[in-house]
């Protein structure tokens, strides 16, 4: 099912949003070389908490964490450890979901840990430009093939990157997930078109090389990349409104003035 929110129900959103942008600009100051993963899960979970919010990830499928937090060829959802400790170089995801008084946001980021290669920056910045690639294509009347189909010509056929189809962004509020399912790839002028008031997430994975991904048997939950490949991701809840698109987890109110409720 898909809702419609109200204004009122926006803000709402917004404010649920402001706690998980929070929690990832302390993250930018936390992450270093020395710092567990379980470091991570630590300070988003009492971040979360502190600010009056829930970590709507746990118990979501059995799923015990405040925080999902991949690193280098981990795509998504792994487990905060104790022993993984960050090394100088790597890439980490961090990924969380966030219930504020009924209100849900989600956001991912990558997180440089110390100084990484020129080709893991690269990596990083193509698939953060790829993000409002898609959330510029997320206007009223268009579809959702418009969305999918931006990114992924962005990513593949302009910088040879794997856009990881096997996992995708979704409609959000009043629940985790909701239709529609927001694909990163597709063909422009197909698909659901967008009305005012839906809420979706964009928020694409991109592998340094192939697209293809798989699941590790042993925790049910790790996603992987099946050659080895370091993989990065994005991630906004974005409002569709008659105004053009609202970021409602954004970080950067400067950068990201445009896509701001009014």
């Amino acid at each position: 099912m898909i809702t419609l929110k109200s204004k009122r129900e926006l803000v709402a959103m917004e404010k649920s949003g402001a706690i998980i942008a929070g929690m990832h600009q302390g993250m930018k100051k936390l992450i270093k070389p020395g710092l567990s993963t379980w470091e991570i899960e630590e300070f988003g979970r009492q971040y979360i908490e502190s600010h009056g919010g829930r970590a709507a990830q746990i118990g979501f499928e059995g799923f015990k964490y405040a925080t999902t937090v991949s690193v280098n060829d981990e795509v998504a959802h792994a487990f905060p450890r104790k022993g993984l400790i960050l090394k100088d170089g790597d890439l980490v995801k961090v990924d969380t979901v966030v219930e504020l008084d009924g209100a849900y946001s989600d956001s991912a980021w990558s997180y440089a840990v110390g100084n990484v290669s020129p080709e893991v920056q690269k990596l990083m910045d193509v698939t953060l430009e790829a993000l409002y690639i898609g959330i510029d294509q997320a206007q009223v009347g268009n579809r959702l093939g418009d969305i999918g189909a931006a990114i992924n010509h962005f990513v593949e056929d302009e910088h040879g990157y794997g856009n990881v189809r096997d996992y995708i962004g979704h409609g959000i509020g009043p629940t985790m997930h909701e239709e529609p399912a927001v694909p990163h790839y597709g063909v422009a002028g197909r698909g659901l078109r967008l009305k005012p008031g839906m809420t979706i997430t964009i928020e694409p994975m991109v592998n340094m090389g192939g697209f293809e991904v798989e699941t590790s048997k042993e925790d049910g939950w790790t996603v992987r990349t099946i050659d080895g490949s370091w993989s990065a991701q994005y991630e906004h809840v974005v409002a569709i409104t008659e105004d053009g698109p609202k970021i409602l987890t954004s970080q950067d109110p400067i950068f990201d003035a445009k896509y701001l409720l009014k």
